[in-house]
């Protein structure tokens, strides 16, 4: 299975390179992404039932952890490319993509998925780094794709910051390395495997080395994540690159840098037994939290303004692993996939309403619920959802977060509830006169598929209503690995 789950955005991407021009290029970009789906689901379910595998030749290492994400992650990839397909059709007859281009999008759109895949399944740490950079580069060509100044200034700032970061995380790993060769004196290839490490950790690693990595490693790979101060490129990318781009790497790349952090902070913490990584983590978390609800309020785009959403969950979800503990841990799982579920689907809602409204633009923007009740309604449900309104998923993950920080930091819950209340008011003073304001005279219905927002939305709505059993047995698991490495 997880032969199928790499090759098949591998091989899909270079088929779709020198057919993805043609009529039939979107529905095979559904059938790739369905087919790593399928195959993601059935591995979930053999990790889950007969516990973490790794790979012969120990290349590979599939756990609690990772299986989730793998499984989330194909499956948001394969309703994004439901929803790309009419979406990209619609920019060609607008002139806004070429024929080369659209080879260039779907070939793009694959590759981008096999590299976040690649960076999820590998044991070596070294691997990892690399699929980053790789989805680096894929991420770069898509939002450059539509080749406006603005979107090829939007993919510099990203190439050169990203750039900088994953070299920081280079530097790290590197670091870490260091810290564990000298100790173990093994092999370059067995010392960067994770389950090594993560054997080696029990004795300790060189704590100054392994402090020093992971200042490194939170630089680089919490500027992929968008943490603020290092987050300037994020808005960018998304309102200058096409909307499904902006799906998948809101909905999923942020969750793969985030994931790699989290895999580090489990070294550094059965090393070094102290909670300098919990506590780093935490104030880049409540920082990017707070910031990105205020700078809420003065969006004027549109998808830059659901940017800075992703921004405060993705920092909410940070100062969560650093809190650490079962409770907390619990809870930034289960907000990862309600915030990877509800964001994918508010982008694709974006898109449409984008394209009905012919400007991203808020103040533009008007009388969606009017025009076009799917894509109105559609808007506001999933901004009501991502906002923490019960009875969807977001609320509850968000709930065990709240009573995680009231038991470990209860002086931090001042600055959260102002977070949450900031972000809530800013979402909402746009939202309303979008979808219920005056519709501009000539705004026409666009044809539009709204199933993946259906899909999508009907899941957190069930996640908060009903926790399934086995969804839940995941999340315990993953939680037990990620908190046992800071009691060992």
């Amino acid at each position: 299975m997880l032969e199928i789950i790499l090759l098949a955005p591998l091989i899909g991407g270079v088929v779709l390179a020198l057919t993805g021009h043609r009529a039939a290029a979107g529905w095979l970009n559904v059938a790739t992404g369905a087919v790593t789906f399928a195959a993601s689901l059935v591995l979930a379910l053999d990790v889950f039932e007969h516990g973490a595998q790794l790979s012969p030749g120990r290349l590979f290492y599939i756990d609690a952890f990772n299986v989730y994400l793998v499984a989330l992650t194909a499956f948001v990839g394969m309703t994004t490319s439901i929803f790309s397909r009419p979406y990209m059709r619609h920019e060609v007859e607008r002139g806004r993509v070429t024929d080369r281009r659209m080879r260039l999008y779907h070939s793009m759109y694959q590759g981008f998925l096999f590299s976040m895949l690649l960076a999820l399944t590998t044991n070596n740490l070294g691997i990892m780094w690399v699929a980053m950079e790789s989805a680096t580069l894929t991420t770069v060509l898509l939002v450059s794709l539509y080749r406006t100044p603005e979107s090829i200034e939007a993919a510099w700032k990203y190439f050169v910051l990203c750039g900088v970061g994953i070299a920081q995380a280079l530097f790290g790993t590197v670091l870490i390395y260091f810290a564990a060769e000298n100790r173990t004196g093994g092999e370059i290839g067995d010392t960067l495997l994770w389950t090594v490490l993560h054997d080696t950790t029990t004795g300790g690693l060189d704590p100054a080395v392994v402090s020093l990595a992971f200042v490194f490693l939170l630089v680089g790979y919490g500027t992929k994540v968008g943490l603020v101060p290092l987050h300037n490129w994020l808005p960018d990318a998304h309102s200058e690159g096409p909307t499904p781009m902006s799906a998948v790497l809101s909905g999923l790349l942020l969750n793969v840098a985030l994931y790699a952090l989290v895999r580090f902070k489990m070294l550094v913490d059965a090393s070094l037994h102290t909670e300098l990584a919990g506590h780093l983590m935490m104030g880049f978390g409540l920082l990017s939290f707070v910031v990105a609800g205020l700078f809420l309020h003065r969006q004027h785009d549109i998808k830059r303004m659901y940017s800075y959403s992703s921004i405060e969950h993705m920092g909410l979800m940070t100062f969560a692993f650093g809190i650490g503990g079962p409770l907390a841990t619990f809870g930034a799982l289960l907000h990862m996939t309600m915030n990877s579920l509800t964001k994918s689907a508010i982008f694709v809602t974006v898109g449409y309403a984008s394209q009905l409204a012919g400007t991203q633009r808020i103040e533009h923007i008007r009388g969606l619920i009017r025009t076009q009740p799917a894509i109105g309604w559609g808007l506001l449900i999933g901004t009501v959802a991502i906002a923490g309104f019960p009875p969807f998923g977001v609320f509850i993950s968000e709930f065990l977060l709240l009573m995680a920080t009231m038991k470990a930091w209860p002086w931090l819950t001042i600055p959260l509830l102002f977070g949450f209340g900031i972000a809530f008011a800013g979402l909402f003073r746009h939202l309303q006169p979008m979808v219920f304001g005056e519709p501009p005279p000539g705004q026409k219905p666009i044809q539009a598929n709204m199933l993946p927002v259906a899909i999508h939305l009907a899941l957190v709505l069930w996640l908060g209503i009903a926790l399934p059993g086995f969804l839940s047995g995941w999340f315990e698991q993953a939680t037990l690995l990620i908190s046992g490495a800071s009691l060992r």
